[in-house]
């Protein structure tokens, strides 16, 4: 094993990030498959890089603001107020046929569009790019109320409208109903997104004078939080079920997910230690970092996309909850363990699995590199690192 430089590794991905970098400033996804502009990818990419270039934040804001859905348009999943899920600027079409561009099948890239605005704002105190951006602020939580939540139980969820567009649309997404789960699907992460975009908009409408809208939205998040601990919780299991399905009833599969509820604070906390607990067993923790799913499912495959292999991104995530909850000897094994799979591999793909406690790449899927999301993780990682442990 050779162990890198701090600035070394820095620099390294620092490249990464201007090869995927587009003209207008905000981060493609990832090469080859994915050297386009993508809702959720960008957007946490330019979480992962705000104290290094708030400028990334602001021009992936201001295109996906541009692109922001204003009409029912079932073909592109298209609503009103809703965030792309993908496109590319210079194509019509998925470059595999799925559908067309510019394509709006995600339930998450919309709050996480109000999240990176709070986000940015804070780091920021842009008053002007925030002004003129209110009423794409105020569409996308019309897009939550309305369209994200069509049955009214504070949840949001989502069902794909097209045979071409994805099954599942959250950050597990898939054209298969891989996770097995009926539609329409309350996916957990979602609901923490929502929860925070709700706080963080609410913070910024007080500061714009709106303190009707603070209020409103407040209440909603302050109801949202009641009863998501309520029907997501599994007492037995003391986690988080994966996904609420078409019939309300829990999907109990332990995975990697409700890990991402934590930097949201959604969750109750004497829910938060168990929470935690839970992500370091033996089937979920790796040397290499946590599994996206547990190695006790039947469909557990550390070779698979989803069902066993360990994303840089979704790792990156759960951490940036350990840290805001005071567990920081969680984080720090996150972000040791991104260090040995990069001192293992050379670089770090999009995702990788770990065999007999080896990392492998030869999955199911060949793992793109780079990937913005998975160098963004590092780089934030070591932003503040001088050495290598």
């Amino acid at each position: 094993m050779i162990f890198s430089p701090i600035d070394e590794i820095k620099n390294q991905l620092l490249e990464e990030i201007e090869i995927l970098k587009n003209e207008r400033g905000f981060i493609k996804a990832g090469q080859p498959r994915f050297d386009r502009l993508f809702g959720r990818d960008s957007l946490i990419v330019s979480w992962q890089l705000l104290d290094f270039d708030p400028e990334i934040c602001k021009a992936t804001l201001k295109i996906l603001a541009q692109l922001q859905g204003k009409e029912v348009n079932d073909g592109r999943e298209e609503e009103p107020g809703k965030i792309i899920h993908e496109t590319d600027l210079e194509k019509k079409w998925h470059p595999e046929g799925y559908h067309p561009f510019p394509y709006y099948g995600s339930v998450d890239s919309t709050p996480l569009f109000l999240i990176l605005f709070s986000f940015y704002y804070k780091k920021t105190r842009d008053r002007k790019f925030l002004d003129s951006h209110w009423e794409n602020i105020l569409m996308a939580l019309n897009w939550i109320k309305e369209y994200g939540d069509k049955d009214r139980d504070y949840f949001l969820e989502y069902e794909r409208k097209t045979p071409k567009g994805l099954f599942h649309q959250a950050w597990k997404d898939d054209f298969e109903n891989h996770l097995k789960i009926k539609p329409p699907i309350a996916i957990v992460e979602a609901q923490g997104y929502q929860y925070l975009a709700l706080k963080g908009v609410a913070e910024l409408a007080e500061i714009l004078g709106d303190y009707k809208i603070s209020k409103e939205l407040l209440r909603r998040a302050n109801f949202l939080k009641k009863v998501f601990n309520q029907k997501f919780w599994m007492p037995d299991k003391k986690y988080f079920a994966l996904a609420l399905d078409g019939d309300k009833n829990q999907k109990k599969t332990i995975t990697s997910n409700p890990g991402h509820l934590l930097f949201t604070d959604i969750v109750e906390k004497n829910k938060i230690k168990p929470t935690v607990r839970r992500l370091f067993e033996k089937d979920m923790w790796t040397p290499f970092g946590i599994r996206t799913h547990s190695l006790k499912e039947p469909n557990f495959d550390p070779k698979s996309y989803h069902l066993g292999s360990i994303w840089p991104h979704d790792n990156w995530i759960i951490a940036q909850g350990f840290k805001k909850s005071g567990y920081k000897k969680e984080y720090q094994e996150i972000q040791n363990a991104f260090l040995r799979a990069y001192q293992e591999i050379g670089f770090l793909p999009e995702f990788y699995g770990v065999l007999n406690g080896k990392i492998t790449l030869e999955l199911k899927e060949k793992p793109c590199y780079p990937q913005a999301w998975a160098t963004g993780a590092l780089f934030n990682f070591l932003q503040k690192k001088k050495s290598v442990k």
